[in-house]
């Protein structure tokens, strides 16, 4: 059972980007939804790590969400045809942006509620 409310929560993640990117910009890639289930398997890790202050976690969060946006932005969106932060300040070859690195912050926080309440809804469903 633990194996599928991982690919659960997973599948959760992945959904919840895919629907934030729809509604913030209209369009989303299918990378994205393996992005999105990545980055909430590790606010997944985050969120437990309750030795740690929640706004370092927050920021510790943030930056490895944008480690992994640029590493899928290298890998799947060299033409630019996924996301293009070229015309932002502070971009890094267009793939990241200080403006959405530091947007993850309220991100990560939403997704780590996210988190643990589907992680205590599929924990009772055993």
């Amino acid at each position: 059972m633990r194996f599928w409310k991982q690919v659960l929560l997973f599948c959760v993640g992945g959904g919840s980007y895919v629907c934030l990117e729809l509604l913030w910009r209209g369009r989303s890639h299918g990378s994205m939804f393996f992005l999105g289930g990545l980055c909430f398997w590790l606010l997944g890790i985050m969120r437990r790590l309750v030795k740690i202050s929640l706004a370092f976690r927050l920021v510790i969060s943030a930056v490895c969400v944008t480690a992994l946006e640029l590493f899928t932005g290298l890998a799947v969106n060299r033409d630019y045809q996924v996301w293009d932060y070229r015309g932002l300040p502070f971009h890094y070859r267009g793939q990241i942006c200080l403006i959405y690195s530091l947007l993850w912050i309220p991100v990560c926080f939403l997704g780590m509620m996210l988190h643990s309440v589907a992680d205590r809804v599929l924990t009772r469903k055993k």
